[in-house]
């Protein structure tokens, strides 16, 4: 029997949400509650594949004209399976979609894969079946990461340094809840550096980290109960990811978020497989940010690939 494909409606969030808990590559940012957050920017087009009666994959994304993209508000959000997914069966899914999207009026699918930290097993299943029926690898990001269970690296002399002066300073880190006075700096520190504002407001961070405070939280530094710096955290199984960094201007002095860093990498989040800096590349991968990119490996993170394919259905 041919692969079923079902477009997601609410009626579906109690399956939908239950399949992500249980798969082998599937992060909080795929629930139902944290996609919908932006309903009024992306019109929603997840797909849900059924083998018989069985739930065997979802595809979290959205539509833009005749273009789907997986998914345009997150990071990443390519087919998430559990483990008994197999490559075969993963050919058969591409296989419904070749003919389900022109059907649906779709010709192109931007498909944002994803990375292998974020999985529980060998997960790439998708990535052969994308390179079997021609979808062309468009753009490549790098981000950096530390693998826990081998960090050998260590921080570098100038992070060692500011770390001490941190701590003779005597800056305190907490986990805090004053998301609203976080992202104020951040916000500050985007404007005048880069002219931009953060992807997310505050109202919506607060919201999110509401709705999920094991996956999302603050950590920030404090002098005389002032905040100085912060790090926000998107927490999953295996992944510590630094969704923002940032510190008031008298913090950077400080070294306000390196004695952060250095709780969470050394102390808190010891048990998790990955610490995740994000990506520090621009202009669909093109462009290499040499200084934001080598703060990051200074304190011992290397390179993780974030991929995009495109797949032409058919001709405009």
């Amino acid at each position: 029997m041919a692969i079923r494909i079902i477009e997601y409606s609410s009626p579906l969030q109690l399956e939908w949400d239950k399949f992500i808990s249980n798969s082998k590559n599937g992060v909080f940012l795929f629930y139902r509650d944290y996609m919908e957050y932006h309903t009024d920017r992306f019109i929603d087009f997840s797909l849900l594949f059924y083998d018989e009666n069985r739930l065997i994959g979802v595809l979290p994304a959205n539509r833009r004209g005749e273009k789907i993209i997986s998914h345009g508000g997150l990071t990443f959000g390519g087919i998430v399976t559990d483990s008994r997914m197999r490559t075969a069966k993963m050919l058969e899914i591409f296989e419904a979609l070749k003919l389900y999207l022109p059907s649906q009026g779709v010709c192109n699918l931007i498909y944002k894969a994803i990375p292998y930290i974020y999985s529980d097993m060998p997960a790439e299943e998708d990535l052969y079946a994308l390179h079997y029926i021609g979808a062309k690898l468009y753009r490549r990001d790098v981000s950096s990461s530390i693998d826990m269970r081998y960090n050998l690296l260590g921080f570098s002399k100038g992070r060692k340094w500011l770390i001490s002066r941190a701590k003779k300073l005597n800056l305190l880190v907490k986990q805090a809840k004053d998301f609203k006075a976080f992202m104020a700096i951040e916000e500050n520190n985007l404007m005048m550096r880069h002219n931009v504002k953060p992807v997310h407001t505050a109202n919506e961070i607060e919201l999110l980290a509401g709705r999920f405070p094991e996956n999302i939280k603050l950590f920030a530094s404090y002098k005389d109960d002032i905040m100085m710096g912060g790090v926000i955290i998107y927490e999953s199984r295996h992944v510590a990811h630094a969704q923002y960094i940032a510190a008031t201007e008298e913090g950077k002095e400080m070294g306000a978020t390196d004695i952060i860093m250095n709780y969470l990498i050394n102390e808190y989040y010891t048990e998790k497989r990955y610490f995740d800096f994000g990506i520090s590349t621009e202009n669909e991968g093109r462009y290499l940010n040499v200084g934001l990119i080598e703060n990051k490996e200074s304190y011992g993170a290397r390179a993780v690939i974030y991929d995009f394919y495109e797949w032409v259905l058919a001709a405009h």
